[in-house]
C-alpha cells in the first residue's frame, strides 16, 4: 500500500477559499479508478505554522500512484489547486 499525503497553504486563506479548495480536491473520489482511499482534511487550529488543507490518498502500488499522477482528472485537480496555493509539502510513504 502507498500513502500519498499532501500538505496546501492557500494564497488566500479564507474560509471560501479553502472550502472550495477542499471541494475541489473531494471531486477525486470516484473518478480515478486507481485510487483505493481519499480522505481531504481541513486545519482546526490556523496556527501560524499550519497548512490549510491535507489530501490523503491511498494506492495499491508504486505504479499507480503514478498513473493517479498522469490522469486527466488529477491533472485538473492539480493544475487549479497549483493556481491558489502558496506552497505544498508531500510525502509518499509505502505502509501495510
Amino acid at each position: 500500500m502507498i500513502t500519498h499525503v499532501v500538505l496546501f497553504k492557500l494564497k488566500d486563506s479564507s474560509p471560501e477559499s479553502i472550502y472550495k479548495a477542499e471541494q475541489v480536491l473531494r471531486s477525486l473520489e470516484g473518478r480515478v479508478p486507481v485510487i483505493r482511499s481519499i480522505e481531504v482534511g481541513v486545519d482546526v487550529l490556523r496556527s501560524q505554522r499550519s497548512y490549510d488543507i491535507c489530501l490523503t490518498v491511498k494506492f495499491d502500488t508504486l505504479e499507480d500512484l503514478e498513473a493517479y499522477q498522469s490522469h486527466p482528472e488529477h491533472v485538473l485537480v492539480a493544475d487549479y489547486i497549483g493556481s491558489v496555493r502558496e506552497s505544498v509539502a508531500v510525502v509518499d510513504y509505502e505502509g501495510r
